[in-house]
């Protein structure tokens, strides 16, 4: 059967084709990768405001987070299907490290541009969520819930933290990879939809993700009406609304989850299926 004749592409295909996207990405103009970058933020972080209205009226965790699975996955379609770079995903950068087209420094550049120019784009989603009084649902609950989540992201221990990102980026990454191999826009937005899922209902880690999250929280946390409903609802104190700050988004959440993130990308992901498909990567190149 030939290629265009496949109805998806082959792992074999999927791996190759990436190469070539990292070589090119690692090519691309600073400016461009600085807006891409922030639309992704946006992206991502509009999907985390979503899904946390779909989920902060449901007491029940599975059923809780099973809501907010089906809503965070928009983020990742309008980025794969209106453009834009997520630091995640361009974990796979170490494809092209390994087959020699991209360099080191290359690739340390453009994830150093694109995981800032997420920040950005995902702190502005999280103003914007702020200030167009979205928190206000249920008389203040959805910014009590705000404040909640972004707690239990910003003190977590590190080894939490860590092992939690490794675990998300091999969903991300796979999602990413499994869109690629999809030759339609159906196969594409399921290819993406059932890992994404999968990880908002583990409730794993993603370092852009939490770029929503926190400073969302932390914004909320500056508000006295949603403070009090998070001592309500929640039992929450002063010392804990304290540690809803920017030094423990940093330290205690960015940190641990960025690198978790980057071994789950590319150890477990990249290097991974660059090993077993070296050999059909090279006869694709020679072809």
């Amino acid at each position: 059967m030939s290629e265009d004749n496949q109805r998806m592409n082959t792992p074999a295909q999927v791996v190759y084709s990436n190469i070539q996207t990292e070589v090119n990405r690692a090519k691309m103009p600073v400016f461009k990768l600085i807006v891409f970058g922030i639309l992704a933020g946006m992206f991502i972080a509009l999907g985390a405001a979503g899904s946390s209205v779909a989920m902060h009226n449901v007491s029940n965790v599975g059923l809780s987070r099973l809501l907010g699975g089906l809503v965070f996955p928009v983020g990742l379609m309008m980025l794969v299907f209106i453009g834009g770079e997520l630091f995640t995903g361009d974990c796979l950068l170490i494809l092209g490290v390994m087959d020699k087209k991209v360099r080191v420094l290359s690739m340390i550049k453009v994830l150093v541009i694109v995981w800032l120019s997420n920040l950005a784009g995902a702190v502005i989603i999280a103003a914007l969520a702020y200030f167009s009084g979205q928190f206000n649902y249920t008389d203040g609950l959805l910014g009590a819930f705000t404040i909640k989540v972004a707690y239990g992201k910003a003190t977590m221990s590190f080894g939490q933290a860590f092992s939690s990102g490794i675990l998300c980026n091999i969903f991300v990454c796979g999602a990413v990879l499994i869109a690629a191999a999809a030759k339609d826009i159906a196969g594409k937005v399921w290819g993406i939809f059932f890992p994404i899922m999968a990880f908002v209902v583990s409730g794993y880690e993603h370092c852009v993700a939490n770029m929503y999250y926190i400073p969302a929280g932390i914004f909320a946390a500056n508000s006295e009406k949603y403070v009090n409903a998070a001592m309500s609802s929640y039992g929450f104190d002063a010392d804990k609304i304290a540690q809803v700050n920017w030094t423990n988004f940093f330290i205690k959440s960015s940190i641990p989850v960025t690198l978790g993130n980057m071994v789950g990308g590319m150890i477990f992901v990249g290097v991974a299926l660059y090993y077993v498909y070296y050999k059909n990567v090279k006869a694709m190149e020679e072809y």
